[in-house]
């Protein structure tokens, strides 16, 4: 193992004793200045889930969501330079991390709050216009075999809990007290402009906007969506893809010769 390999395994292992090979500039001791260093990078990834996940930090608890997130740190340390990608596996951790139990819903919190950060993150694209989108929608012959590409920053997630409304009762004051989580809901997220926004859907728009994203025509994404709710509305949801900006191209899927 390289003085390199070792100095960042050991940076995360609270146990570990400085590495061989390590030296200070001015000739000092160098394992007071590592655990200095290593106490400062263990902070700043605990800091950064902490920015992270506001939510799932108020639902269970600023010391527990940091004791809780210095574990993960531990066992998951960062794979890339960026800190805006650190904690992707954060939300799968407290799914079977035992004490976070009592809040089952938790995990999804947090899946939701990465779609954020991810969302805020994602690349910028050009988005047609509204009056475009309707344009081509009624002009189309063959309607159902148009393809709908969407922003890069659109994602779903569907939970057994009422995901946006935990995480919605936690941006206003007072909405606490009358939450009940305790029913399935999905969830679309989006940036618009510079504005990160969630919005709640049923389980047939959440198959829809997978669907479409996976390539599939209107036809089969709408089939699909009414399979997994037969009260899927279409037009309630095209309208709110079109009315926030969701859409960036319409095409026909090229014909393949035989």
């Amino acid at each position: 193992m390289s003085i390199q390999q070792a100095f960042a395994q050991a940076l995360l292992a609270p146990q570990a004793t400085c590495p061989e090979g390590v030296f200070s500039s001015n000739g000092a001791e160098p394992t007071s200045r590592f655990a200095v260093y290593r106490n400062n990078v263990h902070s700043a990834l605990i800091n950064a889930l902490a920015a992270a996940y506001p939510v799932a930090r108020q639902l269970v608890g600023d010391e527990f969501f940091r004791a809780m997130a210095g574990l993960y740190v531990q066992a998951h340390p960062p794979i890339s330079p960026l800190i805006s990608e650190y904690g992707g596996t954060f939300a799968d951790f407290i799914q079977s991390f035992e004490p976070a139990s009592s809040v089952p819903y938790l995990a999804d919190v947090a899946r939701l709050e990465r779609l954020r950060v991810s969302a805020y993150h994602a690349a910028d694209c050009q988005v047609l216009d509204q009056h475009s989108v309707l344009r081509q929608l009624q002009g189309c012959a063959q309607l159902g075999q148009l393809r709908v590409r969407l922003h890069p920053s659109l994602a779903t997630l569907e939970s057994s809990y009422a995901v946006v409304s935990v995480w919605a009762a936690h941006q206003v004051d007072g909405a606490i007290a009358t939450l009940n989580p305790w029913y399935a809901q999905g969830a679309m997220v989006l940036r618009q402009g510079l504005a990160v926004k969630v919005f709640a859907i049923d389980r047939g728009s959440v198959t829809f906007i997978n669907r479409l994203n996976q390539g599939a025509g209107l036809e089969m994404a709408i089939a699909d969506a009414l399979q997994a709710s037969d009260e899927f509305d279409l037009h309630q949801c095209l309208t709110l893809l079109i009315s926030h900006d969701a859409i960036t191209h319409l095409h026909l899927q090229p014909e393949v010769s035989p």
